[in-house]
Formats: structure tokens, sequence, C-alpha cells
């Protein structure tokens, strides 16, 4: 066929030109779109805590080369941030103080150093991607076993001490108690809390950490302090005079125990509630000073027989008058748990699992995470020495089943070679 007859092409045409100009329509959009997906965020690692005790290790650290060895062990055994303690018992320090003598002598060992002991262990442990917490003693002025440290040194702390109301001795400075750990500074007293504030602030002030800790934050026991300034604090907190004291308080029987007195719930009251208020008072200085700095507190997880030392670390939500007979009604309210960020649970017990058994670290974990109901974070912590052949399982415990860990101390782990154990207990938890 050599030719298309006229009106064929005529239709042909047309219709090619009505296909190629057809309109086409655009998708309506898809009226149940799937939600963007938003990537997870990370969950933050878990601080994992090694305390550099002052006095154990106060030789082994004189030198710069022994501290940077022990921080690379720590940071390869999973450690990612440090304790330095720099105010041991006797009440010197080992950073740049106006207000502090410098710590060159200790148990007959005598250290000078022409460097500056916490500045080389934070700039060597922040080289190293660890964190440092600054620890603290605060009401400790000196050693009665040997006399030793700055209560002793001149009459500047006479009458600041604590008066003891002792069973067999009656008052009694603390000062001449050989028996004590140390001298403590009577909690009461404007003037000693004030220079506890003075070194805090300049500590905070002068050197870059990332928390502080406080440390023997209390009064030294139940004994202490019996002072007339005491008796005066109290009857003002009370709204009356006491009669008798310390009689109105307890007294004491032969075997040991006490004779309660009629203000015997008020005066734990009472001498927790000066505790608390001085936790608060710092934690208003440093947070002033720099904000992101995190306060923590260590202290024994039998919180139900440390009431004497007036450290009342729980939530002001738990009523401790349900279940012990030595609170009032109102002891809850002395409660610091939530001024701080961290509190150090001191779950120094030799058994480890065990949530029924008061005397096991599962136990101390899950009581201190009720009674402080959320108010804080807690971290279990462990005494090396009470687990020579078992802190994988310590390790694993605390880590796991809390908000991250503390060991103390490196003296011990040094001693007993601890560092693989611990590093299987930390590998353990963060497989879960």
């Amino acid at each position: 066929m050599k030719f298309i007859p006229s009106i064929l092409l005529f239709f042909f045409l047309l219709s090619f030109s009505s296909c190629s100009t057809k309109t086409v329509e655009p998708e309506l959009p898809d009226a149940n779109p799937p939600a963007p997906v938003i990537p997870e965020e990370p969950i933050p690692e878990k601080e994992k805590m090694l305390w550099f005790d002052a006095e154990a290790n106060f030789e082994r650290f004189s030198k710069k080369e022994n501290i940077t060895y022990y921080l690379d062990l720590a940071k390869s055994t999973g450690f990612n941030k440090i304790v330095v303690d720099v105010r041991p018992v006797q009440g010197d320090a080992l950073f740049k103080s106006s207000y502090l003598t410098p710590l060159t002598d200790l148990a007959g060992i005598h250290i000078e150093r022409d460097w500056d002991y916490l500045q080389f262990f934070i700039d060597e442990a922040h080289k190293r991607e660890l964190k440092v917490t600054v620890s603290t003693t605060i009401f400790t002025a000196g050693l009665p076993s040997s006399k030793n440290g700055m209560a002793y040194r001149d009459d500047t702390w006479n009458g600041k001490t604590c008066l003891e109301y002792t069973k067999d001795q009656g008052l009694i400075d603390i000062k001449n108690d050989k028996t004590k750990v140390s001298a403590f500074l009577n909690p009461v007293l404007p003037e000693v809390q004030d220079f506890c504030l003075n070194f805090i602030k300049e500590l905070v002030t002068n050197y870059d950490f990332d928390g502080f800790a406080l440390d023997y934050c209390r009064y030294p026991g139940d004994e202490s302090d019996f002072s007339e300034t005491t008796k005066v604090t109290f009857e003002q907190y009370i709204g009356k005079q006491l009669d008798q004291f310390p009689d109105d308080i307890f007294t004491w029987n032969t075997d040991g125990t006490k004779r309660t007195g009629a203000y015997y719930k008020k005066w734990w009251e009472f001498r927790s509630m000066v505790v608390r208020n001085f936790v608060e008072r710092v934690r208003t200085e440093i947070k002033n000073i720099k904000p992101d700095i995190q306060l923590e507190y260590w202290a024994a997880s039998w919180i139900h027989a440390i009431y004497g030392q007036g450290q009342n670390w729980a939530s002001t939500e738990y009523d401790f008058s349900k279940e012990y007979s030595w609170a009032s009604s109102e002891y809850k309210n002395a409660g610091f748990a939530g001024l701080l960020d961290t509190f150090l649970c001191g779950t120094y017990l030799t058994k480890i699992f065990g949530l029924n058994d008061p005397e096991s670290i599962e136990y101390g974990i899950a009581r201190a995470q009720r009674i402080i109901h959320g108010a804080c974070k807690v971290y279990g912590t462990l005494y090396a020495l009470n687990h020579e052949d078992n802190i994988a399982d310590a390790v694993y415990v605390c880590l796991s089943q809390s908000e991250g860990l503390m060991v103390f101390d490196i003296v011990q782990v040094i001693e007993f070679n601890q560092w693989a154990a611990i590093k299987e207990g930390i590998q353990r938890a963060e497989s879960l």
C-alpha cells in the first residue's frame, strides 16, 4: 500500500495529538504517612570510680610517675572516673590553700613537693578522659592518737572541737580521746561551718574538676557534741530551756546502753538538721561558682545505725518514725538526698547477694534506692579489702543494680592485684 486516504490520515493525526497533550494528575499525599524515625539517644555510660585515698597513698603518690602509671592502669581496667582525696582526717591539705596547712608529714613520713599534687592529678586524668571527683574530709581536725594535726598546732581551735559525753569519764574533749579516729570540730558552730565552706569554695574556684565529695561531713558519734553552745542552740531549736543536761537527752546505763530522756528523739532530729543545713550551704556555694560540678556524699548504707552521727541521707519522703523507735515524726525533714547529685552508698559489706539479707550489698543498694526515692542518683560502693577473692561479683552487682560504682581504695586493689577481676566484673555488667 503506497498511500493513505486523506480522511484516514486526518483521524490518525487527531488521535496522536490527543494522546500527546493529555494532562497527568499529581498523586495525592498519603492520608496516614509513617512517623519519622528519630534516632534513639545513646544511653550514657555509667560512672565507674576508683578512690585514691590521701593517707594510705601518701608516700606512693609523692612521685609523678606513680600517679601516671596507676591512672593508665585504672583506665585500662575500665574505670572512667577517679576520686582524689586531698584532705585526710589529720586536717592538712594536698592542694594550694589559704586556709589549710600543706600536708608534708604523715605517719612519720616527710614529703615536700614543688608541684601541685591536685592539679597534676586533674591534668593527667583528663588527658586520659577520666573524670575527677575531689574529696575532702570536712569536720576533722587532727589525730587524737598522736596529737598531731591542725587542732593540736596552736590554740586556734580550743573550745571548738567536740565535747563528748562518755559513760566512764563524763564530759571530755574529743582531742583527748585516743579511741577516736579524728578530733572533730563541732558542726554546730558558725565559725566552724564558715571555715569549712571557705576551703571548699577555694577548691571549686581554683581547680577544674567534675565532682566534689563530702567525707566525714557529720558528727563523730552519738556521744558528741554536748558543749554549752550546742545545748543553747538545741534549746533554741525546740523553743524550751533544759533543766537537766545532758540527762534531758539520755543517761548511760552501767552496761553501756542509754536511758532515754524527755528530748531524746528531738536531739537526733536536731543534730541531723545541723548536718542537713550545712550540706545545703555547700550545695548553694559550689553551684553558684560552677553549676556543673556534681555534689556527692559518701555514707554507710546502714542508715538505721548512723543516726547518732547526724547522717540522714534519705529523701524527706521517707518517714523513719514508722520503722525506728529513736526517730521523731519530724526526723524525715532532715533528709538531704534532694540536695545531692549522687549518693555514694557505702555497701562496705562482705556478703554480696541476698535481697532479703540486711548484711548484703544487694540489700544495701535496694534499701538506699527505696528510701532515697529518686531524689538523687545512687551508686553502689565497695571496700576492696572485703573482696580479696570475689570482687568481680561485687563490682557486677553494684554496676548492674545501681546507677554507678565506686571502689575504695586503690591501695587494696594494688595489694591484692584485683585489676583483672574488677575488669571482668565491669565487662559482665556492661554486657547485659
